[in-house]
């Protein structure tokens, strides 16, 4: 890759995705992107190969239902291990994406790491520019959550279906909504129900 152009994509600055070969680089990582969803889920070996090649870390334990997808194919995606991702997952990652250990992704979440300048002159030229996400270690991201650039999720921490991530989130909290804020912390009660006056067996903890 042109090196003045990764600078500029991992580097927050405005650049044209145009610049150097990206688009040459790009299109190769959405060949593999492509075979990764036309490859049956009978076929685990083979889409567990294939991760490894897509991605820029990829620990075990990792599957990602299909469709799955990604601005770079996943090249610039940094998963810990244990990480289940449902189905419509997409990763605009055209900047890096860290996801940490035992974090569960629901149905059509989106995560965005690429975005443009409001200036309407820079975007008729194609201007955008790349801000990283990090969600931490055990996170649950629910259904059509989305994430936008630059934001943090801490460990341990709720993202409620539907909700519009604009700014970070701590750590061990239940948080949701358009933008999402913070609900309340996890605490006790959760340790004793797991959905409403439902109890868990204390010998699950």
């Amino acid at each position: 890759m042109d090196r003045e152009a990764e600078k500029k994509m991992h580097g927050g600055a405005l650049y044209l995705p145009t610049d150097g070969d990206l688009l040459e680089e790009q299109a190769a990582c959405l060949d593999l992107l492509y075979e990764y969803n036309h490859l049956k889920p009978s076929r685990g070996e083979e889409k567990r190969a294939l991760l490894e090649k897509m991605f820029a870390q990829i620990g075990e334990g990792c599957y990602i239902e299909t469709p799955f997808y990604a601005n770079w194919g996943g090249r610039h995606v940094h998963f810990g291990s244990h990480i289940y991702a449902n189905f419509n997952l997409t990763m605009v990652d055209d900047t890096h994406i860290y996801v940490g250990d035992h974090t569960m992704i629901g149905p059509n979440v989106i995560i965005a790491a690429g975005s443009h300048p409001v200036f309407p002159s820079l975007r008729e030229q194609e201007y955008q520019f790349n801000m990283p996400v990090h969600v931490g270690k055990n996170c649950w991201i629910g259904a059509g959550a989305i994430l936008l650039p630059g934001v943090t999720v801490g460990d341990n921490t709720v993202i409620g279906a539907g909700s519009v991530v604009t700014k970070d989130i701590p750590a061990d909290v239940v948080a949701a909504g358009n933008p999402c804020r913070v609900m309340r912390p996890i605490g006790e009660r959760d340790r004793e129900f797991y959905f409403r006056d439902r109890r868990i067996d204390p010998g699950l903890l």
